[in-house]
């Protein structure tokens, strides 16, 4: 480890920045590199590395949020893109860093977390993480009077579009957390990610509602994924206009706080690991939103 550079926050130097995307494509088959282009590599997404020279070898990501439980706010630290190059593992570099990560956050936030694959359920532990379980909510649904499609005002964005992922930029810079119950609030950045490589044919604007919606159609199953909206969003009015025919149940992969709608949950292995900076308890039965997952 002697020959290597701690280095953080470099987004602006290419070199370092080129080496990360690449790194992070070889590890997780990310495309970070329009994501920086596009201008949404904010200063929520945060870099902890290991550089040999000018090649990053070893990250762990931060990503300071707010958490919203119960309508109060948190201050949390969500870590991701946690990686290193196969010739630098078996080095303690990962470890290393997750201490310089706890040093420099530990004492300024309430809830520290991250979603861990199986491979490494035993790693987190030690830096006492400890795992959460999560719920996915559904809701049954028996559509009323569908609209005509040429009747209502929705616009399908597209995420290929700079101007159309410059439009879900600004009207989500002042959104709402998706829930009151369990939200998050600051992840912007990570929003335009999911807008521009995993959703980027999801993404609806209901003009009369005011709202953009991420959502899937699966069979008989409407899989909702995120409603930005600047003000509490008719659900109801959403979800006739999104609908089909066929619609049986709606999937909501976030934590939903709607009245109207009869929810029913079953346990959900995302690999969620909490660690508690105060003294404050991280609820269990909730759903953190699809969304803003790092």
């Amino acid at each position: 480890m002697e020959h290597l550079q701690f280095v953080t926050d470099y987004k602006k130097n290419e070199q370092l920045r080129t080496s990360f995307t690449r790194l992070a494509a070889d590890t997780f088959g990310l495309e970070l590199n329009r994501w920086y282009q596009e201008g949404f590599w904010d200063e929520g997404y945060i870099p902890f590395s290991y550089a040999a020279g000018e090649q990053i070898v070893a990250n762990v990501s931060v990503n300071p949020l707010d958490v919203v439980i119960g309508g109060s706010s948190k201050k949390a630290v969500q870590l991701g893109t946690v990686m290193t190059h196969p010739d630098y593992r078996q080095q303690g570099l990962s470890a290393a860093l997750m201490n310089k990560v706890m040093e420099a956050y530990s004492s300024s936030c309430d809830f520290m977390y991250l979603f861990a694959n199986d491979s490494v359920l035993d790693f987190y532990p030690r830096f006492g993480f400890t795992p959460v379980r999560e719920e996915l909510f559904t809701a049954a649904y028996e559509p009323q009077q569908l609209l005509n499609p040429k009747q209502t005002s929705i616009r399908k964005l597209d995420g290929s579009c700079s101007e159309d992922l410059a439009f879900i930029h600004t009207f989500a810079s002042r959104r709402l957390p998706v829930s009151q119950r369990f939200g998050t609030d600051g992840g912007l950045g990570l929003l335009m990610f999911y807008c521009l490589n995993v959703f980027s044919g999801d993404l609806y604007y209901l003009e009369e509602e005011e709202v953009i919606v991420i959502c899937q159609r699966e069979g008989n199953e409407l899989h909702m994924y995120d409603v930005i909206s600047r003000k509490a969003p008719d659900i109801h009015a959403i979800l006739s206009k999104l609908a089909g025919s066929s619609t049986a149940r709606i999937t909501f992969h976030y934590t939903p706080d709607y009245s109207g709608l009869e929810m029913s949950s079953a346990p959900y292995n995302s690999g969620l690991f909490v660690r508690t900076c105060s003294g404050d308890a991280f609820p269990g039965g909730i759903k953190h939103p699809a969304t803003s997952i790092a």
